[in-house]
């Protein structure tokens, strides 16, 4: 992901977070962003791109408005035309779909899917530490809970394993220092890296 970033009015953070937010149209001179690419959207976290393509401005519709979190279709051309003037039919937006994914301060390689035999293994030596230190192994069955229920409330993971919340999460964080995962407004997901190790762990 690196340093890029992707703006947004403040007004837009909260249907980003809540996922109600999934498109944005932009009046850019080339593309920006890539699908799959990862960019940084202060103070929220880190937004995600799901495909990138190109509209002409006549074909905007309701649909496209509420996605774009706007009340009409009304409401979205006006905004546009505020950013670059008064919008030609013909014109070609790039239509950018996204979601919210995570927050952004990501240990280095978090966010990278591949996985050397070296990084594994000190991967693995660094739950067993962590497991060492505990009364009873936890960092395998953390990562297995999560994994399977992304997005669930702390709360919830850890009635499910039988311990309280607060010690629940602050485990989570070590999880999280090791690159493994990361934190939503409710729940946890695996990291890319997480996922990379848990597929080749299990």
């Amino acid at each position: 992901m690196g340093s890029s970033v992707l703006l947004f009015q403040k007004r837009f953070h909260e249907g980003l977070l809540g996922g109600q937010i999934t498109l944005t149209f932009r009046r850019w001179p080339r593309a920006k962003v890539k699908a799959g690419g990862r960019y940084r959207c202060h103070p929220i976290g880190v937004l995600e791109v799901d495909q990138v393509s190109r509209q002409p401005a006549a074909t905007l519709s309701k649909q496209d408005a509420l996605q774009a979190g706007f009340p009409s279709r009304a409401a979205l051309v006006a905004y546009l035309a505020e950013h670059g003037g008064p919008l030609a039919p013909d014109e070609a937006l790039f239509r950018v779909e996204l979601h919210h994914a995570g927050e952004a301060d990501f240990v280095p390689g978090a966010t990278e899917a591949k996985l050397t035999r070296a990084a594994r293994q000190a991967l693995s030596e660094a739950l067993q530490r962590l497991d060492a230190k505990a009364d009873a192994p936890w960092t395998r069955a953390t990562l297995a809970l999560i994994a399977a229920q992304p997005r669930v409330a702390a709360s919830g993971l850890a009635k499910q394993v039988g311990r309280a919340t607060a010690p629940f999460k602050a485990d989570v964080v070590k999880l999280k220092k090791l690159g493994l995962t990361q934190s939503f407004e409710v729940g946890y997901a695996l990291t890319p890296r997480g996922r990379t190790f848990w597929r080749l762990s299990a």
